[in-house]
C-alpha cells in the first residue's frame, strides 16, 4: 500500500510540475513574438527532446550526448520558469532571447535528430577477450630437474662398499633405461655429491628391485 502511494506521489507532482514548465515555455514564446499555435509548440519541443535524451540515457551505454540535449532541454525550461517569475519584462523581451526563442526549433530538431540516429557504442562485454592461459612450463622444469648443469665440475667419488651381486645380468637392461638412469644418477650425485644407491635409484624409477641392482652395478 505504501509503494502505490509514494508512486501516485511522484505522478502528481511530475502532472503539476509538467503543467508550470508548460505555462511559463507558453508564456515566454508568446512574449517572444511567437504568437497562437507556435507558442504552444514550443513547450512540447522541450519536453519531447527531454524525453528522447532520458530515453536515450536508459537505453544505451555510451549517453555522454544524451546527457548534453538533456542539460539544453533543461536550461530551456528552467530558464522560461526563471524568466517568467518576474525578473524578466514580458512587454519588452530584450532581443537575444527572441534570437533565442526563434532559433530553438532548429536547435532541437538537430538534438532530436542526432539522439535517434546517432550509432551506439558496442557493450565492452561484447568484446572477445584476450587469451590469458599460458603454456604449461611443467615438462620444462622436469627436463630442467632431470638434467644435470652440463658447466658444473664433476665432484670426486666418495668411497663406497662394493656393491653386492646382482640378481640380473647386466645385458638384460634395456639401453633407454639404462641412459635415464644414467641422467638420474649424474644429476644425484651433482646435488648431493654421493653416488645414488640401488634404493634411491629404484624409488626414482619405479623397477623391480633386481632391475635395479643390475642398473646400479653398470653405473658404477
Amino acid at each position: 500500500m505504501s509503494r502505490q502511494l509514494r508512486l501516485d506521489a511522484v505522478l502528481i507532482q511530475a502532472v503539476i510540475a509538467g503543467a508550470l514548465s508548460f505555462s511559463h515555455l507558453h508564456d515566454l514564446a508568446e512574449a517572444a513574438g511567437q504568437n497562437g499555435w507556435k507558442a504552444w509548440a514550443y513547450p512540447i519541443s522541450v519536453d519531447l527532446l527531454l524525453v528522447a535524451a532520458w530515453r536515450r540515457m536508459r537505453t544505451h551505454a555510451d549517453n555522454r550526448a544524451a546527457w548534453i540535449w538533456f542539460v539544453i532541454a533543461l536550461v530551456a525550461s528552467l530558464g522560461a520558469n526563471v524568466a517568467t517569475a518576474g525578473l524578466l519584462d514580458l512587454g519588452d523581451v530584450p532581443a537575444w532571447l527572441r534570437i533565442l526563442v526563434a532559433g530553438w526549433p532548429a536547435l532541437a530538431f538537430l538534438g532530436g535528430t542526432l539522439l535517434a540516429h546517432t550509432p551506439t557504442t558496442p557493450e565492452p562485454a561484447a568484446q572477445a577477450p584476450a587469451p590469458l592461459a599460458a603454456p604449461d612450463p611443467e615438462p620444462a622444469s622436469d627436463i630442467t630437474v632431470e638434467r644435470a648443469p652440463q658447466s658444473a665440475p664433476e665432484l670426486p667419488r666418495a668411497s663406497a662398499p662394493t656393491p653386492a651381486p646382482v640378481a640380473a645380468p647386466a645385458s638384460a637392461v634395456p639401453p633407454a633405461l639404462l641412459d635415464h638412469a644414467r641422467k638420474i644418477a649424474d644429476t644425484h650425485r651433482a646435488t648431493t655429491g654421493d653416488r645414488i644407491d640401488a634404493a634411491t635409484l629404484r624409488a626414482r624409477l619405479g623397477v623391480p628391485a633386481s632391475l635395479a641392482d643390475a642398473i646400479t652395478a653398470q653405473l658404477a
